[in-house]
Parts: C-alpha cells; sequence; structure tokens
C-alpha cells in the first residue's frame, strides 16, 4: 500500500539530466543511442516554493476508498505514528476523503491510487534553532499529488498549477491544512546553455528564504527557512531539484547551487563534506523517528547504513569524479558517523 515519496535531487543533477534530454536523438537499427553533442540547449522556466523542515507524510486513497495515512517509509497508525500525523490525520478522515473524492471526480479517475504528498510541521516535529516555522502550532502542508494507476503504467505527478486551482476551492486552514502554493512562490527562467547566471540567482532567492521564512512570515513568525523546492517540464517530463540554506545543507559544499561536483583533495575532505551535522540529524529522523522508536546503541548499525546509502544516493557523482569508491571511504564515513551517534546517544538518555 506505501507509495514513497520521490526524491528530490540537486541542481546539478537536473542540469546533467536536461543536457541528456536536449541531446538525445532517439535509438538506431543496431539499438546504439544517437546523440547530437552540439544541440541547443533549452531555456526552461522553474516555480520555486518554501521547503519547510519537517517529516515527509501523505494520505492515500485506493479504487474502493479506503484511506490510509503514511510517513516516508511506512504506513502509519496510531498505535505506530510519526509525530502524530497519522493521528492527527485520522481526526480529520472526513475533510481528506472529500478532497480525494474531488481530485477523482475531476480527472475520471476509477481504478487509480491517490496520494496527497505534504510536510507536517511545526512545533516540535523538526528543525534547528531560530527556524520560524517552530513557533508555528503543527500543520500538513501540501506540495504533491500522486496518482498511481491499477496495473503497470508508471506512476506520475499532477502538475503544480492542477494542484494550486484545486485547492483554492477548499478552506481547511482552519484544520491546519495548508498547501504550500498559498505561500510565497517564485519563478526563474534557467538557461541551460548558461547555467551560472541561475546558480547566482538561486543563491540569492535561497538566502532570502533562509533569513526570513516567507511561510513563517506569514502567519507573524519571524525565523530562518529551509530553502525552496524548485520544479519545471522539458519535453513533457518534470524536472525537481532543491536547494538549501546553509544552515540545513547536507554537505558542505562550497556553493549553495552547484553546478558541478565538488573537486577535493583527499578522503578526509569527502568525509569532512558529506558526513555533516545535518545529514546526521536526519538519519535520527529517518531510522528512529519516523518509525517511532528510540535511538540507543542497539541501533548503530541501522544508523551508519542509512548515512551510508544517503550519501552514496546524493553523492555519487563526487565520489566518481574524486576517484573514490565506496571501499576507499565507507570506513571513514562510519567511523565520524559512529562517535557522533554514541555522543547523541549518551546526551539523550
Amino acid at each position: 500500500m506505501h507509495s514513497k515519496f520521490t526524491d528530490i535531487g540537486q541542481f546539478r543533477n537536473v542540469i546533467r539530466n536536461v543536457k541528456q534530454a536536449a541531446q538525445y536523438l532517439g535509438v538506431d537499427d543496431d539499438g546504439e543511442v544517437m546523440v547530437d553533442r552540439y544541440a541547443t540547449l533549452p531555456k526552461v522556466v522553474f516555480h520555486g516554493s518554501c521547503k519547510l523542515h519537517g517529516t515527509n507524510a501523505g494520505v492515500a486513497m485506493d479504487k474502493d476508498d479506503n484511506i490510509w495515512y503514511q510517513g516516508r517509509k511506512q504506513v502509519l497508525s496510531i498505535g505506530k505514528d510519526n509525530a502524530g500525523f497519522a493521528f492527527f490525520s485520522d481526526s480529520k478522515k472526513a475533510i481528506f476523503k472529500e478532497l480525494l473524492l474531488a481530485i477523482r471526480k475531476e480527472n475520471n479517475f476509477t481504478t487509480e491510487t491517490i496520494i496527497i504528498y505534504g510536510e507536517w510541521c511545526g512545533g516540535n516535529i523538526q528543525g534547528v534553532k531560530d527556524l520560524a516555522i517552530r513557533e508555528l502550532e503543527k500543520m500538513f502542508v501540501i506540495f504533491a499529488i500522486k496518482i498511481v494507476p491499477d496495473g503497470e503504467v508508471e506512476n506520475y505527478y499532477l502538475h503544480e498549477d492542477y494542484i494550486k486551482n484545486w485547492f483554492d476551492k477548499y478552506n481547511v486552514s482552519e484544520d491546519r491544512i495548508y498547501c504550500i502554493y498559498d505561500f510565497e512562490t517564485f519563478e526563474l527562467e534557467i538557461d541551460f546553455d548558461k547555467v551560472e547566471e541561475a546558480q547566482l540567482k538561486l543563491i540569492d532567492l535561497t538566502m532570502n528564504v533562509e533569513k526570513e521564512c516567507p511561510v513563517g512570515k506569514a502567519f507573524g513568525k519571524s525565523g530562518i527557512g529551509e530553502g525552496i523546492v524548485w520544479v519545471g517540464y522539458y519535453k513533457d517530463v518534470r524536472y525537481v531539484f532543491k536547494v538549501k540554506g546553509e544552515k540545513h545543507s547536507a554537505s558542505k559544499v562550497k556553493t549553495l547551487a552547484p553546478i558541478d561536483i565538488e573537486k577535493l583533495n583527499s578522503i578526509t575532505e569527502f568525509v569532512e563534506f558529506s558526513v555533516t551535522e545535518n545529514r546526521l540529524n536526519q538519519a535520527i529522523e529517518q531510522v528512529f523517528t519516523s518509525n517511532a522508536v528510540e535511538a540507543d546503541r542497539k541501533g548503530t548499525g541501522d544508523f551508519l547504513r542509512w548515512v551510508i546509502n544517503d550519501i552514496a544516493k546524493e553523492e555519487m557523482d563526487t565520489m566518481v569524479g574524486n576517484n573514490l569508491e565506496p571501499k576507499d571511504v565507507n570506513k571513514y564515513l562510519s567511523e565520524k558517523a559512529r562517535k557522533w551517534f554514541f555522543k547523541y546517544v549518551d546526551e539523550h538518555l
């Protein structure tokens, strides 16, 4: 029943993928991919929304009107909750059912499963010191709608314009349910032949959000924000990336929106670059908090596996570009993460 929300990558990943799409000519009779390396690169309009520092959550309904709640990795229940999201959602079940049925009716869905994704945030759910939304009551902020067709058809997300227009018909703010597009949004045309220009604008916008969170400000609360999530379409393909402020970045990047991989000089630099406080805190949330489990030393293996896997997923291109293989670095990544974890557990006993 659980259907995971798609991971959001980095700007440099989107640059690579868009360039590949622009240069792709198809497959020849021998099955070889044909590429035009001199193809004109596109200009794509991206729309940005505030990235909120909480925990990923979803409300889903299948073709038989069965409704369930989920975190990033598992189905939730009141007995196995994540920061109270299942308890909150079950108390708003009638409202969520109305919203989901409206999506079904408007799109003539009959056999599809519909999942509303959002950030369950506010209060003590997550966040670094001085985060604006920590001053707010817990709330669910919708940012995506995923459609899971019955059968072998690929899953897909409804367009962001649809989400905003659909949500404009409802006023459920008194129930602490919001849409991210009701808050300040951003627009940026990215010329993929001049990505350095876009990089500077992305950094400027991200720093402004980190300095003053637009969502917190909308509720009269001042404080820092996390960053911006950007969505754009090219050749009918959806491209998404995130840019976080320095206080939230999982890696110690030299630039907030890198267009190339970091060039490092040693394994020590890579460990310092990738094993950051934010990544380790994410591991605590993903391995323990989201599963309603207390962090203790018995969970060291699970904690270290998450950190190693996340670094491999997020920084593989950095490793390749620096001629580093997992066997070269995993021992040192684990060593730093383990020391931090033991200290964390001791301090939270």
